[in-house]
């Protein structure tokens, strides 16, 4: 899997509002909040890039699966059943 940002970058402090009880059940149980609010950005950036990466060849996408659909793939004559 490749990597979407660089994990050796340098830390940036910033602020943000969290639900209090949840902030508070958070430290009451040594959450590290840094490092969930990272993995929680990487997993919906990753959803964000992909659902972008499928409008934008969502045309393609349905070509080639016509193609397909109306030809057979190219390797059809190969397979074993």
């Amino acid at each position: 899997m490749h990597h979407i940002y660089n994990h050796s970058a340098s830390k940036k402090a910033t602020n943000l509002s969290v639900n209090s009880d949840l902030l508070t059940k958070a430290r009451t149980l040594k959450i590290n909040l840094s490092a969930t609010l990272e993995s929680a950005l990487e997993v919906q950036i990753r959803l964000s890039e992909r659902e972008k990466w499928l409008k934008e060849n969502k045309k393609a996408i349905i070509s080639l699966n016509e193609l397909v659909e109306n030809n057979g793939l190219f390797s059809d004559s190969y397979r074993e059943l």
